[in-house]
């Protein structure tokens, strides 16, 4: 084989190492993780009722919203905040915590685990921990990797934390119908599941204004699935008596 010819198979075969590499790093690490519950909780006890959850706040407009609303309804929540936002807004996290809900790690700044390098996502965690602890005087429990994305060290790394994804998903980061919304709020719901919310859409690939449709329609769905039968319970409650992963359901 000529020599610039064997030069040109070597480069793509590390190019195909480097891209395989990659995946190995993020995409296949997050689909084995989700896929086997390795360490994570997607669904709480079957008879425990439903819990809400929200992602990539605190917003200044839409948070006082959603707190007014949870706090109409008696009902408590976790917030998976981003560290720089809940820097920025504390008097929401403290609003947070004085209402009895729950306030979860999102990484300091809305970055997926799949862009950084160990060292990096250490950081992410740490500093979003740190934030909430220094505002609440409580060390947070929880955290979910925003898009839910895992990388290789994860688990590691996140060790000493409850990693907690969802079994209930209903896109209210774009904006849609609120009729749609409504119906893919309550038919996800069942005994069990872990409702994943949006009240900022000020993140990449989300709608500005998605969240005043989600409020909306959240206030139209927390009667419907009362009437359901569904209790809205802290997370602590809904997945208290599993261990490890069992009894955690796949995702819908």
């Amino acid at each position: 084989m000529p020599k610039k010819a064997r030069s040109h198979v070597i480069f793509f075969l590390l190019l195909i190492l480097l891209v395989l590499a990659i995946v190995a790093y993020g995409p296949l690490s997050t689909i084995i993780i989700r896929v086997f519950s390795l360490g994570i909780y997607k669904r709480g006890l079957r008879d425990k009722g439903i819990c809400l959850t929200f992602d990539d706040g605190p917003h200044p407009v839409y948070t006082p919203q959603l707190l007014d609303l949870l706090k109409k309804y008696e009902i408590k929540a976790v917030f998976f905040v981003v560290g720089e936002l809940a820097k920025r807004y504390p008097a929401l996290v403290r609003r947070m915590r004085d209402e009895g809900h729950e306030i979860g790690i999102h990484h300091y700044r809305h970055v997926s685990s799949w862009m950084l390098l160990p060292h990096q996502l250490k950081k992410e965690i740490q500093e979003c921990s740190k934030i909430i602890e220094i505002i609440t005087n409580k060390e947070p429990l929880y955290y979910r990797p925003p898009w839910g994305h895992f990388n290789l060290f994860t688990l590691l790394l996140s060790r000493g934390y409850k990693k907690i994804l969802w079994s209930s998903i209903s896109g209210d980061w774009k904006i849609q119908k609120e009729n749609d919304l409504i119906k893919r709020i309550t038919a996800s719901a069942s005994d069990g599941t872990i409702i994943l919310l949006h009240d900022n859409g000020d993140t990449k690939g989300a709608d500005p204004e998605a969240p005043a449709v989600m409020l909306k329609a959240l206030n139209q769905s927390i009667p419907l699935l009362k009437q359901q039968g569904l209790r809205f319970l802290p997370l602590n409650s809904l997945i208290n008596g599993n261990k490890g992963t069992a009894g955690i359901k796949n995702e819908h």
